[in-house]
C-alpha cells in the first residue's frame, strides 16, 4: 500500500470513528465511559514472586515481580526499594523494535511507577532488613505482548495484582521466613483520549492514532488522586479534566472491586 493510499484510508477511518462518537457510539460498540472485555490471569508465571497476565480487548500484558535483597538508596535508608521496567516486545506491533528502552517504554514504565509509589501501595519500611544496609528490592518488569491501544491501563492493572499476589523470598536469602508482600493501597489507572471534543475512555488503537490529547488518572481506594499524566499535543479544559476524573473514580472502583480485589481474576 502506498503512503498515499494509507493516508486516504486513514483520513476515512478518522472521519467515520469521529462520526460514530458525535452518534454516542464508538468503533468497536462501546460507549463512551466503558472498558474493553478485561481478562486477568494471576500468578501466569509460576516461578515468579508474583505475576499476572492482563488482556484488555486484544492489547496484552505480562507482568513479572521478582523481590531480592540490596542496598537501599542513600537517601531512603529505612525503606525498601520499587524498580519499574517496560519491555514493548517487537512482536506485539509493527511500531516496537529491539533494544534499549525507548520514549514510550520509559513513559509506560514511570506512568506506572509513579501510580504505585505516589499512592503508597507497598509498605517499603517493612522492606527494611537492617536499615541502611540492607532491603528487599522489588522488581516489577511489564512486557507487552500484543498491542492494541492503551498500554497505561493494561499495564498498572497487571503490575497492582502481580504485587497483591507477590510473597517476598525470605528463606531464599536466609532471612527467615517467606512472607506476603505488605501491600496498603490498591490505585487504579484509568486512560482517557480526546478525539475533536469527545472525551473516551480506555482507547483503542484506532483511536489512540487519531487522538489529540490523553489524560491518564491514578485513584486509590479512598477516591484520592494519586498521580496524573498528560499526553499528545492537545489540551482539555477545566470541565473536561474535573468529569474525567470523576469517571476515573467509579472506572478505578470497578477496576478495584471486580480484578484487584474481586473474584474475575483466575
Amino acid at each position: 500500500m502506498s503512503k498515499f493510499t494509507e493516508s486516504v484510508v486513514s483520513e476515512i477511518k478518522r472521519d467515520y470513528i469521529q462520526k460514530l462518537l458525535s452518534q454516542g457510539s464508538r468503533i468497536d460498540g462501546r460507549s463512551q465511559n466503558d472498558f474493553r472485555k478485561i481478562e486477568v490471569i494471576k500468578n501466569f508465571i509460576p516461578r515468579a514472586d508474583g505475576s499476572a497476565l492482563v488482556k484488555l480487548g486484544n492489547t496484552q500484558v505480562l507482568v513479572g515481580v521478582k523481590i531480592e535483597t540490596g542496598e537501599p538508596f542513600p537517601d531512603t535508608p529505612n525503606t525498601g526499594v520499587l524498580s519499574t521496567n517496560a519491555e514493548l516486545v517487537p512482536l506485539a506491533s509493527p511500531t516496537f523494535e529491539a533494544g534499549p528502552p525507548g520514549e514510550e517504554a520509559i513513559e509506560l514504565a514511570r506512568v506506572v511507577d509513579r501510580g504505585i509509589r505516589e499512592s503508597k501501595a507497598i509498605d517499603l519500611e517493612r522492606l527494611v532488613i537492617k536499615e541502611g544496609e540492607l532491603v528487599w528490592i522489588v522488581f516489577v518488569d511489564i512486557h507487552v505482548l500484543d498491542y492494541d491501544g492503551n498500554l497505561f491501563d493494561a499495564s498498572a492493572l497487571g503490575s497492582i495484582i502481580a504485587l497483591k499476589n507477590s510473597t517476598v523470598p525470605a528463606s531464599r536469602f536466609g532471612q527467615g521466613e517467606d512472607f506476603p508482600l505488605p501491600i496498603r493501597h490498591y490505585p487504579a489507572t484509568t486512560t482517557f483520549a480526546k478525539i475533536g471534543d469527545k472525551i473516551v475512555l480506555d482507547p483503542n488503537l484506532d483511536e489512540e492514532n487519531i487522538a489529540h490529547s490523553r489524560l491518564t488518572i491514578t485513584t486509590d481506594e479512598n477516591g484520592k488522586i494519586n498521580a496524573i499524566q498528560k499526553g499528545l499535543e492537545g489540551t482539555f479544559t477545566k470541565d473536561e479534566i474535573l468529569n474525567t476524573i470523576k469517571v476515573s473514580i467509579e472506572s478505578g472502583k470497578y477496576l478495584r472491586n471486580t480484578f484487584i480485589l474481586g473474584d474475575d481474576s483466575k
